[in-house]
């Protein structure tokens, strides 16, 4: 909560030289913050199925323009969503719900909205990487997101690292690169 698509950019940054090739886009959250950007505001209930709807339509919004500009609305098998907290929320939950089938989903401390899941893009690989430390969105979230998604017939990695909290670690930014390289190849 509270950050910017430009914080994505040490991530792309290290693993751009390992995915030559490949176009990074960070956009930022459709909701100021007062530490920068959010998809849904955390007052209150923020699994609100309301509120998931406006997440959704501002999520699909700001995804299918950032696709058509990089000349992807054709080639969304070559398209991935890597996502941080509310932004693994959000794409977990574009998967999920069948509204988007794309190359690959990594999700770092994510969850996924409590809604039944389609199968319609079980094509997407997933990744989920979720420190077992992390005090804001617990370990059990991937757990559980792993476990509805692969019932509904996804291919999930699970990754739950020690010693971690609400971060993108170094070793999860590696797990995700490995991840990246064997899916989009």
């Amino acid at each position: 909560m509270g950050a910017s698509g430009a914080q994505l950019t040490p991530l792309a940054s290290g693993w751009r030289a390992c995915l030559p090739g490949t176009r990074f886009v960070a956009p930022d959250a459709p909701m100021h913050h007062r530490y920068g950007h959010q998809w849904f505001s955390t007052e209150g209930n923020p699994l609100d199925p309301e509120r998931i709807q406006s997440a959704r339509e501002a999520f699909d919004e700001l995804i299918n323009r950032a696709v058509r500009h990089e000349g992807f609305a054709d080639a969304h098998d070559r398209v991935s969503f890597v996502g941080i907290s509310q932004g693994a929320i959000v794409a977990l939950d574009a998967v999920a719900s069948g509204r988007w089938k794309v190359g690959a989903l990594v999700s770092f401390s994510g969850l996924l909205a409590p809604q039944p899941v389609s199968p319609a893009s079980n094509s997407t690989p997933v990744l989920l990487v979720h420190g077992e430390n992390d005090a804001t969105i617990p370990p059990m979230a991937s757990r559980l997101a792993a476990a509805q998604l692969g019932t509904a017939g996804f291919k999930v990695e699970l990754d739950l690292e020690l010693g971690i909290g609400h971060t993108v670690s170094s070793a999860g930014s590696q797990k995700a690169l490995s991840f990246l390289k064997k899916t989009l190849q």
